[in-house]
């Protein structure tokens, strides 16, 4: 169930004990000020159709609530706990007055993530990047039907609405070419440790053992607990863990070991279960536990696949037991060649960024390349005159496609280099000004990874983990919209200053 709230309320709303008042001047009151709460929630209710049972928080109770965390790095119980003695975060979640108690549990914050998936925050990325520029085409178009009442100007607008992709595409190519746009793609590391196949079958096996516990505590009938060799397999394990430079064929021969023991917990799980089946009993294993026993099942397989096989690749290979959607992603960057979690294709202009995919599988970040430049398209109804990239985008498809739209893409071009030595130091000149302007996305990613958590994603289920990288860069965009007007209000007051600065 879903109540809408009252419209959204001002600053000179918000009660104070002892007759006290918010500054106005304060950060969290401008961040609240820039977002678009109504028309935000105008989205959020529609995912409550119900009209019946508790009522939800409101948007932006739940909204705030996650900007919070991610802005300030907090943990569940750190973000209610900050809520509950700042009256400026209450007035961001909109409260309308200052509360002594707490305004959701911290285990709420699961849900709140759970509600906000990686296209509904992108939604809302894309509402509070619009939100000036919709003002702008507003004054515009009435500029424009100021000026053309008497030539039908609505109707043009009703032709424009009705037009056609195709008809889109062809306005889009007819007209000049404007704006830059910067594509790249980075990992944001999950938090797990480096996996390794003998800790990996260590860590099922002890589970396994786990569940064996459980299943024979609830049989009830005085029966022998089933020999797993829980500490002979735990030696095994040791013995290998504590050298520092094993052999290849000691490696081989103690994976061998874990897996026969994996083997066999598994075989008595089983024949543990079916026992319970057949008596018609509940299950006694909780569904985390179940959840675990089918990632086990799976590692088991590809596991004593590698082993067979002498590899070490293998399709949707498990890394974490506990986080099974985590894949490893080859960067063959100088720190570290290989890193475990999402990887992240995004798209920066004018300082906002976009997530362009977000999948945590490994792809290639150069099929995203016309999908990205078509959405830059719809948004402002022409190609950009430039896309700075990197190597890996330069391929024959995304060539061809920047010749056909007369888009220039960063890069030594192909074919012989230009005779004159003029045009040859013109292209040098032009690839180290594009290269300058491309380390805007890496600056972007140095201050995500920096500041806020991408290097290290701790959420642990999927979905959640998704909402936080994606409320990341919503955060690194509202905190660039503070700045700009910041430095616009500096503007206004000194004048003179920037001036002599330009100049």
């Amino acid at each position: 169930m879903y109540r809408k709230p009252s419209p959204q309320m001002t600053i000179e709303d918000f009660i104070l004990p002892f007759a006290g008042k918010l500054a106005a001047d304060n950060r969290w009151v401008k961040l609240a000020a820039i977002i678009p709460w109504d028309e935000i929630e105008k989205q959020y209710a529609f995912m409550f159709p119900s009209d019946r049972g508790n009522v939800a928080k409101p948007v932006r109770m739940t909204l705030g609530a996650l900007i919070i965390q991610t802005r300030c790095g907090f943990t569940d119980r750190e973000t209610v706990q900050q809520i509950t003695e700042n009256p400026y975060l209450q007035y961001l979640i909109g409260l309308r007055e200052y509360q002594l108690t707490r305004p959701f549990t911290p285990a709420a914050m699961v849900k709140f993530r759970k509600r906000f998936n990686t296209k509904r925050l992108a939604d809302i990325n894309e509402k509070i990047l619009q939100a000036e520029n919709s003002k702008q085409e507003m004054e515009i178009e009435q500029d424009d039907d100021h000026h053309d009442n008497d030539s039908g100007g609505s109707g043009n607008l009703e032709e424009k609405n009705e037009m056609s992709e195709e008809e889109a595409i062809a306005e889009a190519d007819a007209r000049p070419n404007q704006g830059t746009l910067i594509l790249d793609a980075t990992c944001t590391p999950a938090d797990i440790s480096f996996p390794t196949d003998h800790r990996l079958l260590n860590e099922a096996r002890e589970q396994l053992d786990r569940m064996i516990d459980t299943l024979h505590q609830t049989d009830g009938k005085g029966t022998r607990r089933p020999r797993t060799y829980r500490q002979k397999a735990r030696k095994d394990y040791l013995s290998l863990s504590k050298q520092r430079n094993p052999r290849k064929n000691q490696i081989r021969k103690a994976i061998k070991k874990q897996l026969q023991y994996v083997r066999r917990n598994l075989q008595i799980v089983d024949q543990m279960l079916m026992k319970v089946a057949e008596q018609n009993e509940i299950c006694p294993l909780s569904q985390r536990q179940e959840k675990l026993l089918t990632v086990i099942r799976k590692l088991y397989e590809q596991q004593a696949a590698m082993y067979k096989n002498r590899s070490h690749r293998i399709s949707d290979r498990i890394v974490n037991i506990y986080q099974p959607h985590v894949r490893p992603i080859v960067r063959g960057k100088a720190g570290a060649a290989v890193e475990f979690g999402a990887k992240v294709a995004i798209s920066l202009e004018d300082g906002y960024s976009r997530i362009e995919k977000l999948s945590w599988d490994s792809f290639n970040e150069a099929g995203t390349f016309e999908e990205t430049v078509e959405h830059y398209r719809e948004r402002h109804g022409c190609y950009p005159e430039a896309v700075l990239a990197d190597k890996i985008y330069r391929n024959r498809d995304n060539l061809l496609y920047c010749k056909k739209h007369h888009i220039r893409l960063s890069g030594p071009r192909l074919g012989r280099p230009p005779a004159s030595s003029t045009l040859q130091k013109a292209e040098k000149r032009l690839e180290r000004l594009d290269a300058k302007q491309r380390n805007a996305v890496e600056g972007k990613f140095g201050e995500g990874k920096r500041k806020y958590s991408l290097a290290r994603v701790v959420a642990k289920l999927k979905e959640t983990a998704e909402c936080m990288i994606t409320m990341q860069f919503l955060v690194m965009n509202l905190e660039h919209k503070l700045r700009v007007l910041f430095l616009q209000i500096w503007i206004w007051l000194f004048p003179q200053r920037f001036q002599t600065i330009s100049c």
